[in-house]
């Protein structure tokens, strides 16, 4: 079973930046998708991020435009940079991966993913 762990979480000031960073580990399969979701109170949860390994990605269209996400094939792990936060994006962000023979691909729409990390609280205070 595949584990992550997140880590880079905080808080910070209306208009600050944040990266998150998630190592995975266990990994048995060379093909992924990986992405970075988040949960705020009382919503339900939503994609941030995600990439494959193809290197395509795609962004939610909450933070689109303001985060970009990579990944380090070699260290196995999995980034979010975070610019201009608003106090609307204060949520619990997870980080998650499907690792497996078969191809994945962010651009075929919905990807069941079959492991998630613990979470870490991101605050914007405005």
């Amino acid at each position: 079973q595949v584990q992550l762990v997140e880590s880079g979480g905080g808080s910070v000031q209306s208009g600050g930046s944040l990266r998150l960073s998630c190592a995975a580990s266990k990994i048995t399969y060379s093909n992924f998708c990986m992405g970075w979701f988040r949960q705020a109170p009382g919503k339900e949860r939503e994609a941030v991020a995600q990439i494959d390994s193809s290197g395509t990605t795609s962004y939610g269209k909450s933070l689109k435009g303001r985060v970009t996400i990579s990944r380090d094939n070699a260290k196995n792990t999995l980034d979010l940079q975070m610019n201009n936060l608003k106090a609307e994006d204060t949520a619990t962000y997870y980080c998650a991966a499907v690792f497996r023979f078969q191809p994945c691909r962010v651009s075929q729409g919905h990807v069941d993913y079959t492991s998630w990390g613990q979470g870490t609280q991101v605050t914007v205070s405005s």
